[in-house]
């Protein structure tokens, strides 16, 4: 039976979902400024960086001329939205850091900031997979890995037995955050076991095989995770920051 969550548990989830939407809303922004710089031949301009909104008149095109009007007023408009954005993005973070420092070893935040000592792991993806995942009472570790959607698909019928992928029965969130995950962890986590199964396991460099493979450690990873924050134990060779 599916266990049906607090009001207050749902709603700790909002903060990182919110974050999540704005920071593709961010992207969105900066992707259509590029776009229109693009059409004219600009190239190069960075609208995230401080003062790009005072760049912008003095933008020339390949052949020295200025924006047009109407491109440099709609990208004006872009801008204008872009910093409404980062300014709520800076927000939710900063309330967030607020509720770590109010209350850090009760409940969730004690997870939180158990998992932000992981290098590799911020504290926005560890703030994600407590609330989405980690703080739910999951009976084992096929429990965990069926709740990411990180499990196969068998299909069979009769003699025929077949693999159709990825289920993609759980939460599509931690799904897509652990995979990301999994790569950073590559890059950030390189004497760990968990690294050292998935270059062993890759070594031959087949078609395919690295993509395959990274779905496999980002539910292990998951799992090690799960054990961590349930148990205190830490996953075998992964460098932690220091408690603070």
């Amino acid at each position: 039976m599916a266990a049906i969550p607090t009001l207050e548990a749902e709603d700790a989830k909002r903060p990182n979902r919110e974050h999540q939407t704005l920071v593709g809303e961010r992207t969105r922004i900066v992707n259509r400024m590029k776009g229109s710089l693009a059409r004219l031949g600009v190239r190069g301009f960075k609208p995230t960086l401080r003062g790009a909104a005072e760049r912008l008149v003095a933008l020339r095109t390949p052949e020295d001329e200025p924006l047009p009007p109407d491109t440099l007023a709609e990208l004006r408009r872009d801008m204008a939205r872009l910093c409404v954005v980062k300014e709520q993005i800076k927000e939710i973070e900063a309330a967030r850091r607020v509720r770590l420092a109010a209350m850090p070893d009760t409940g969730p935040h004690a997870m939180v900031r158990l998992l932000a000592r992981v290098i590799g792991l911020g504290l926005e993806t560890a703030d994600l997979l407590v609330h989405e995942i980690l703080s739910r009472d999951l009976r084992d570790r096929r429990a965990v890995a069926r709740f990411a959607g990180l499990t196969g698909a068998p299909d069979e019928s009769g003699q025929r037995r077949r693999d159709k992928g990825l289920a993609k029965a759980g939460s599509a969130r931690v799904r897509r955050g652990m995979i990301q995950l999994a790569w950073g962890f590559l890059l950030f986590q390189r004497d760990s076991a968990l690294a050292q199964w998935y270059r062993a396991r890759t070594a031959d460099a087949r078609s395919g095989i690295r993509k395959t493979m990274i779905v496999a450690l980002a539910r292990k990873l998951l799992i090690a995770l799960w054990r961590m924050v349930t148990t205190g134990e830490a996953p075998e060779g992964v460098t932690l920051r220091p408690a603070t």
